[in-house]
């Protein structure tokens, strides 16, 4: 409305990365909010170029510029009148700030800045900003959309299969995503975890970097598969995961293959130390099989596991952990994990990753087995590097 009303307005539509971006808000604003401007033409799709990000333009000369603060260098060198962020938890603080500084375009009577999200931690910099009164925060909930409920309170369709799935939801997670709650998950194991920390933007790995590659299989659960890269100094940092639900081993392998080889066969990238897999005889077989390397069989040690990541997570010496995930390292975001409001990849299982523990007793030495695919991945790595390697050799 702002785009239609103020000739000559520039909007940022903006999330932490522009891959996520274009498989959320993008869909939103096609379907639901312009599509009837874009089918008669008042607005039109430019895809970018070196020196001009990609935006929807306007025949009154108005500019929605849509990106990701993964590739700042274009959507920040430009002055906008509003800004929308989307899931404002991802950003940084520093993110958020930048941003404020480009709200200079003067096509409209007022310069803002705006988000949405979900809720995260009680300590997140977002929520402290809004106790603080730096930023103002509207609390929303599922009831106060007419999509999912009526005027009398009542669930539409829509609502009695969408509130459906979030009823089902458990701990941390439910209190987020049904209630809309700022909370900690209680029992939360990896405690030192924090996104602001241990989530960094990509950067160019070094060749000399050893690999590592490790797998939890799964088919109706997803399939998680997590490439890292180990620098001189012994820390690991998850560069490219594949996590998908109902497609089988031979899927996965030819996709992993597709991202590491060229088109002549050569390799793009270093080949894997060691391929460190859930005991699953068959998958295992069918991977070395498609993939034409061997795999070793994880260290299953759960606690002794848990700890040594747990090890990782926390400052060494030099006041920095031992273990990153890159931002953008989920290769393809499964729908139907999105659709049923379960984790899409190891980061979002991390914060809700918890000891099982039942009501009014001590908890126990073992965490909840349910979105924990990529945890279990992440444990093997960890295992398989720190608890002390054995020997095992596999002949193909």
């Amino acid at each position: 409305m702002m785009a239609l009303l103020n000739p000559g307005m520039r909007g940022l539509i903006v999330r932490k990365t522009a891959v996520s971006l274009g498989s959320t808000g993008l869909v939103t604003y096609r379907e639901h909010v312009a599509k009837e401007s874009l089918v008669a033409g008042d607005v039109v799709w430019y895809g970018g170029s070196p020196q001009e990000a990609a935006a929807y333009r306007y025949t009154n000369g108005s500019t929605l510029v849509v990106g990701g603060m993964d590739k700042a260098t274009k959507i920040m060198s430009s002055e906008y009148d509003i800004v929308y962020v989307q899931e404002a938890i991802e950003l940084t603080e520093d993110d958020w700030e930048a941003i404020t500084t480009r709200l200079r375009n003067g096509k409209v009577s007022f310069q803002q800045l705006m988000g949405d999200t979900n809720p995260s931690m009680p300590t997140h910099w977002l929520k402290a900003r809004c106790d603080r009164g730096d930023t103002v925060m509207l609390d929303c909930r599922h009831e106060d959309n007419p999509v999912l409920f009526d005027d009398g309170g009542q669930l539409t369709p829509i609502g009695t299969d969408y509130i459906g799935k979030l009823d089902k939801l458990t701990g941390v997670r439910h209190a987020r995503l049904r209630k809309g709650l700022w909370v900690a998950a209680e029992g939360l194991i990896y405690e030192d975890y924090d996104p602001a920390i241990h989530l960094v933007d990509r950067f160019s790995i070094p060749d000399e970097w050893t690999r590592w590659w490790a797998v939890d299989f799964g088919y109706t659960n997803p399939f998680v598969m997590q490439c890292w890269a180990e620098d001189p100094d012994g820390r690991l940092y998850l560069y490219r995961e594949l996590y998908a639900s109902r497609r089988t081993v031979d899927q996965h392998a030819a996709d992993i293959l597709k991202r590491v080889t060229r088109r002549d066969g050569q390799w793009s990238e270093p080949r894997p130390r060691a391929i460190i897999c859930d005991h699953d005889a068959e998958g295992r077989a069918v991977l070395e099989r498609e993939l034409g390397m061997s795999t070793v069989a994880a260290n299953k040690k759960v606690t002794e596991g848990i700890q040594a990541v747990q090890a990782r997570l926390r400052q060494a010496g030099d006041g920095k952990p031992r273990l990153f995930i890159l931002r953008d390292s989920l290769v393809r975001r499964d729908a139907e994990l999105v659709k049923a409001k379960k984790p899409t990849c190891t980061s979002e299982e991390a914060v809700g990753y918890v000891w099982d523990q039942a009501p009014g007793k001590p908890p126990k030495e073992t965490p909840v087995k349910e979105n924990d695919h990529g945890m279990d991945a992440l444990r093997y790595l960890v295992a398989e590097r720190d608890l002390g390697a054995r020997p095992r050799v596999r002949w193909m």
